[in-house]
């Protein structure tokens, strides 16, 4: 997995098994009806991160971030983890946390689904609601200006800056893709958020693949609702972005994800969050343009927290 478990003397608990050792090695599906049209030479794949124990992929950079706190003291017994998210990761840190009794507090914008609020509340997170108007960048702001007020209080896990973050994809998912494609993966498509997912698979891939390519998938505009996405032209840098790992970027539209979302709930069987269905979107458009190859499109998270959202009854 990430790493070997941090030294007693830098911890409340070990890691338990139902955590930490949870963390990864998530299921390839083929994704049959959404290929339909394509030629039987491209394959097309979802890896399906809602089968990590918090129910996504953040599960992997938060594993990551907390184990390497631990070693390094960075997160002292009687710290909180504190960190900004649009629920996701916050989750992840709140079910990792817990077993090692330690405490998080999180700032997240207020416009954040109602289902992941409700989830981070029962975890007992610490939330501050920050401006919705100012976004994932705003309570980004927001955790920051806390940390440095109360630095003794708080370990600022800081997922946008961790270095961590990228190196849980290098070390993980990278790795599965190509033993479960036995090599023979020739697109990953990925969402940017943080944009761990695309750095980590991207420096992995080019050392151990490096005829594979990595697409990033991007809103096609600032005011959109593909939460958890960015679009960098106009956010703050992550300062762990790195240009050059993705070979192209993809800008998809609420309303495409939203009606492939449907679409593979309806005929793939599949419940999937909208930034899931975005990759998948971005998935068919590489996959309509070559002849051959396998394409795997990371899928974040389950559409549970978002049935609450009006497009699924859309006809």
């Amino acid at each position: 997995m990430l790493t070997n478990s941090p030294p007693a003397t830098h911890i409340m608990h070990a890691p338990t098994p139902n955590a930490f050792e949870r963390v990864g090695r998530t299921p390839l599906l083929r994704l049959e009806r959404a290929a339909d049209g394509l030629p039987p030479s491209v394959e097309l794949y979802g890896k399906a991160e809602w089968h990590n124990p918090s129910g996504s992929v953040k599960d992997r950079p938060a594993a990551a971030i907390i184990r390497r706190a631990l070693q390094d003291g960075s997160l002292a017994p009687d710290m909180t983890l504190l960190d900004s998210s649009s629920g996701n990761m916050g989750i992840a840190y709140a079910t990792l946390c817990a077993p090692l009794g330690v405490r998080v507090r999180l700032m997240i914008p207020a416009n954040a689904s109602r289902a992941r609020l409700t989830i981070l509340q029962a975890l007992g997170v610490e939330l501050t609601l920050t401006d919705p108007l100012e976004g994932a960048d705003g309570a980004r702001q927001a955790a920051a200006a806390e940390a440095a007020r109360q630095p003794e209080r708080y370990f600022f896990a800081n997922q946008y800056d961790n270095e961590s973050n990228w190196r849980s994809h290098f070390e993980t998912t990278g790795p599965e893709l190509v033993q479960q494609t036995r090599g023979r993966v020739s697109r990953v498509v990925a969402g940017m958020g943080t944009t761990g997912t695309v750095v980590g698979i991207g420096r992995y891939l080019r050392q151990a693949l490096p005829q594979a390519k990595v697409i990033g998938v991007q809103p096609d505009g600032p005011l959109n609702g593909l939460e958890g996405l960015k679009h960098l032209p106009t956010s703050a840098r992550p300062g762990i972005y790195d240009a050059s790992q993705a070979h192209e970027i993809i800008e998809v539209s609420t309303e495409a994800a939203y009606a492939m979302a449907r679409r593979l709930a309806r005929q793939d069987g599949l419940l999937v969050g909208v930034s899931a269905a975005a990759a998948v979107v971005a998935a068919r458009e590489v996959a309509e343009r070559i002849e051959e190859g396998v394409i795997v499109a990371i899928l974040p998270d389950s559409g549970l927290k978002y049935l609450s959202e009006p497009f699924w009854s859309v006809a």
